[in-house]
């Protein structure tokens, strides 16, 4: 059960940097009430899931799929670039994440 509360705080993380993009366009309290909402429930997410995953696994998965959401919630939501050095490293972020579980 860990792994799966792990999995929705990583969505906290991506739909938190989503609101700091929609906070930064709009500047409004509902966009700021929005960002502090996300990204507390991704911290209680996280905090779920450090109980039975060690700290430093947890951490780093979920920043990995943090990121890796929060850049292509920006290529497909935000119109940001998708350039070929981006993806590039995208697929860096993956496989560390993917790989510190393996290895790990």
């Amino acid at each position: 059960m860990a792994w799966v509360y792990l999995v929705i705080a990583s969505f906290g993380e991506i739909f938190g940097v989503a609101s700091i993009n929609m906070f930064l366009k709009r500047k409004s309290v509902l966009w700021l009430f929005i960002l502090i909402l996300t990204f507390g429930f991704g911290f209680v997410f996280l905090s779920l899931a450090v109980r039975e995953i060690p700290l430093g696994t947890a951490y780093a998965i979920w920043t990995g799929l943090g990121a890796t959401g929060a850049v292509l919630m920006g290529i497909f939501f935000f119109r940001e670039s998708a350039s070929l050095l981006r993806i590039v490293f995208l697929t860096c972020i993956i496989t560390g994440a993917v790989g510190l579980k393996v290895f790990g």
